[in-house]
């Protein structure tokens, strides 16, 4: 076939057999009712061939053929024609393209071919890279990898999907910064959204990194932080905005590998509230979290920077973590499962949570029992004590509740269970900080609905402007000529001394 612009895609091999097995399989009616699962695997299959025959013809387009090429500045000499296979979303491809070298020895070569189409990790064609880096935040490699055998089209091994996520990470982060702000300039806010609450928390993974390294308390903030158990903390962070009925009607989450004083996460969490500040000032902001000093210190550098005196933010403490703690008080002051003690846990309860000052009565009555009660009994009533008088300003619950503000932290808990643990605590797993981080990336994309703008930026950054640097020749008659156009130079756009290859992206 020679290309499949216009007429000559009759004469593609691919289409004749597509053709030629629906005229087969028409004449299996005479015979009896044909298997359609049957049809519907070989159908697929000859569209997924016809697909691979038309994208390894329009790969071979993006090639160049010249003797001098230049990418961001730098000029490269072609040295090599070889074929390279690469995984569209219809399987495997063979193309046939160039190579070029800068001087100097050492120096990597670049394909043009993969520059302009926009190949992912020297293998994954754009739309297979996406599929791949979808899968990949949800799945295993090996389970991605059934997955895609599973249904029949791209084919990728478990060893690329468990490199792609590093791959693709790796230009995320270069550009983290700029790319998360112009998601979010992307965005609207929902007109009924009357408060934003902002919370943290973290979940424990394993780790790859060695004992030799330092604690995550021993690191400087911002670096990288390891351990000698080989766990390690992931700061989690969602913004969320609530309408006046408090339903949710709209969540954004972060995820962040290990770091000391989760520093990424914080400048994360501070970009995305000040962007809705900026768009809506009326929203009542909330701090939302449990009691773990980490969090509350994360939270209160947030409303540092952001300086906002004229709307102050409501710090409240999860209900649900304080009920942990009255419950705690409960088993220590009336037994553990005891009628009386469960009685009193639910009396507690609703005062704490309906009864204004509640939390005042939950300590006046834990008060009192710490003073009836002798030896270990009293040393553990004496810590819920002290973890209630501590967290007594943000427990008002009655009036948070009257004022439609949220008091449960469940957002932030469940995306420490989605974000992190289905995905990265399965059994026998350890991780690095790219390989992990690309995951979080991808997940937290995913879930916070971004995950189509996000790769519209990053399929962008795989993308590269050639320069094709035309080298003058001797005519006979000894005066310099440029030399003839190759066949894939006839969709250049010249400029000057320079031929301008198009952005394919």
């Amino acid at each position: 076939m020679e290309v499949y612009h216009g007429d000559p895609i009759l004469q593609s091999p691919s289409l004749e057999r597509l053709g030629q097995f629906v005229r087969t399989h028409a004449q299996k009616w005479t015979d009896g009712t044909p298997d359609f699962e049957q049809f519907e695997r070989e159908l697929h299959e000859h569209v997924m061939a016809l697909e691979r025959e038309l994208v390894t013809e329009e790969l071979a387009r993006y090639d160049v053929t010249a003797e001098q090429v230049e990418v961001e500045g730098v000029t490269y000499r072609q040295t090599l024609t070889s074929p390279e296979t690469y995984l569209s979303a219809a399987g495997a491809v063979t193309v046939m393209r160039h190579l070029y070298r800068p001087a100097g020895r050492g120096s990597k070569s670049i394909c043009p071919l993969e520059l302009r189409a926009g190949i992912s990790g020297g293998y994954f064609t754009p739309r297979a890279a996406r599929h791949a880096a979808f899968v990949t935040a949800q799945l295993t490699p090996g389970e991605g990898e059934a997955l895609f055998d599973e249904l029949e089209g791209m084919r990728p091994s478990r060893a690329s999907l468990d490199r792609l996520p590093k791959t693709l990470s790796a230009h995320w982060e270069k550009h983290r910064e700029v790319w998360e702000a112009a998601l979010r300039t992307q965005e609207t806010l929902p007109a009924e959204a009357v408060v934003m609450a902002i919370s943290v928390d973290g979940v424990m993974i394993p780790m790859k990194e060695g004992a030799a390294q330092r604690s995550a308390k021993q690191a400087e903030p911002g670096k990288h932080a390891s351990g000698p158990t080989g766990n390690q903390e992931v700061g989690c962070g969602t913004v969320v905005l609530y309408d006046a009925a408090g339903a949710r009607v709209e969540t954004v989450r972060y995820g962040r590998m290990p770091e000391s004083k989760k520093v990424t996460l914080q400048q994360q969490l501070q970009a995305e509230v000040a962007s809705i500040v900026a768009l809506r000032p009326d929203l009542r902001r909330v701090h939302l979290a449990d009691g773990a000093k980490d969090n509350w210190r994360l939270l209160s550098e947030i409303e540092q920077v952001l300086n906002l005196p004229s709307q102050p933010c409501v710090n409240i403490v999860d209900f649900y973590h304080a009920c942990g703690h009255l419950k705690n008080g409960c088993d220590a002051a009336w037994g553990e499962s005891t009628p009386r003690g469960k009685a009193e846990f639910e009396r507690l309860k609703t005062l704490l949570k309906e009864a204004d000052q509640g939390a005042d009565q939950v300590i006046r009555s834990l008060k009192y029992q710490r003073g009836r009660a002798r030896g270990s009994k009293r040393q553990r009533l004496e810590s819920e004590l002290t973890y209630f008088r501590n967290q007594r300003p943000h427990m008002d619950y009655a009036a948070y509740v009257r004022q439609g503000l949220p008091i449960a932290s469940g957002v932030i808990e469940a995306s420490c269970k989605t974000l992190v643990t289905q995905r990265m605590k399965r059994s026998g797993m350890a991780w690095k900080q790219p390989g992990g981080q690309g995951i979080l990336t991808f997940r937290s994309l995913i879930q916070s609905g971004r995950w189509h703008a996000a790769w519209q930026l990053l399929r962008a950054d795989f993308c590269k402007e050639i320069v094709v640097r035309a080298t003058p020749v001797a005519s006979e008659t000894g005066v310099h000529t440029a030399p003839s156009a190759s066949p894939s130079s006839r969709v250049l756009l010249h400029t000057g001394g320079a031929t301008m290859l198009p952005l394919a992206i």
